[in-house]
Order: structure tokens, then sequence, then C-alpha cells
């Protein structure tokens, strides 16, 4: 089954640009499709897959940061080559 993921990590802190910084470099590593704008990152692959390097990417992060929030978005598809027509 195939998913999209939208990540939007926020670190409670003063210093939080390293841990985003940080976390989108260990996505782009990851050998899954990765898109990025301002607010976001979306990542796209294979649920199994995806879902396992995911959880042990986070359990890093947050094991790194003191206090820190990730917003999850997922979709049963894979969205990435979605264009809007507006």
């Amino acid at each position: 089954m195939k998913l999209s993921v939208e990540l939007t990590l926020t670190p409670l802190q003063n210093d939080f640009e390293e841990p985003i910084i940080h976390f989108i470099k260990q996505l782009r590593k990851s050998g899954f499709k990765v898109l990025e704008n301002p607010m976001s990152t979306q990542i796209y692959g294979n649920y199994d897959e995806l879902m396992h390097y995911l959880t042990a990417e986070i359990k890093i992060i947050f094991e790194k940061s003191e206090n820190v929030l990730l917003y999850i978005k997922m979709v049963k598809t894979d969205r990435s080559s979605y264009e809007r027509n507006y």
C-alpha cells in the first residue's frame, strides 16, 4: 500500500533550527521521495517500509530534543505527483 506523509517538526526551544535541519537531512538520505516547502516536509513510499523508517527517525529526534511537537498527516495513496489546477 502506498503512503503519503506530511511532517511538521516544531522544537519548543530557543535553538529550534538545528533539530529541524537535522531531521530534514535524515529524511533526504532515506531513499524515499521527499518534497519540502517552508511549512512542512512530505515523504512518500510503501506503507510498511516508510512507517518502519519514520518510527526510528522520530524516536531519534525525540531523544535528542527536550520538548518537541511533530505534526503528522497521512494519506493512503501516493500524492507525490499531485499538481494543483488553479
